[in-house]
């Protein structure tokens, strides 16, 4: 039984539409960010992964940060009002463990807070493929329900910034 010749010489028309059909089926594929993962002061793991199909906003802040403190209100407000978004707060150089804790509870924090670290920084930064060091405090990174990066600001950020951005809105 013979078996057929296998055909190893291809035209340039050939590798054309192979590579036009590999290039369409990677397009159709999501793009994704990096993921993180990091664990809260109540010692809940949170990642971008496990909250695919949501809004993820990380904020990085402080406690002695004043536009930090006038965010609070607004991504408590954001947190209670949508259930399709997560906020993740990352306090930066504000203490102990015990005392972020304390401010938390003082500030009616109602979205998870996590120490902030260098390491968590860089991992943030990564998943967002953002390539600078954060400017300041406060910066926030926004995601996507598919895990993308959508809007990353340095200084304060607001619920009206937030909901034009899940709308689908340039903020103004």
């Amino acid at each position: 039984m013979s078996r057929p010749m296998l055909r190893l010489k291809s035209t340039a028309t050939d590798c054309r539409a192979a590579a036009l059909v590999g290039l369409c089926l990677l397009a159709s594929l999501p793009v994704f960010a990096g993921d993180f993962s990091v664990r809260d002061l109540h010692g809940k793991t949170h990642s971008l992964a496990a909250h695919r199909g949501q809004w993820v906003l990380v904020n990085f802040w402080g406690t002695w940060c004043p536009p930090c403190l006038s965010e609070i209100p607004e991504l408590n407000s954001l947190q209670a009002a949508h259930k399709n978004l997560v906020v993740i707060g990352v306090a930066m150089q504000s203490g102990t463990r015990a005392e972020v804790a304390d401010f938390v509870g003082a500030h009616q924090m109602v979205y998870p807070v996590v120490m902030g670290s260098r390491a968590i920084t860089e991992q943030i930064r990564s998943a967002a493929s953002f390539k600078e060091g954060l400017e300041g405090l406060p910066t926030s990174f926004l995601f996507g329900p598919k895990g993308e990066l959508v809007y990353d600001q340095a200084g304060e950020i607001t619920r009206k910034t937030i909901e034009r951005l899940m709308q689908g809105r340039k903020p103004n």
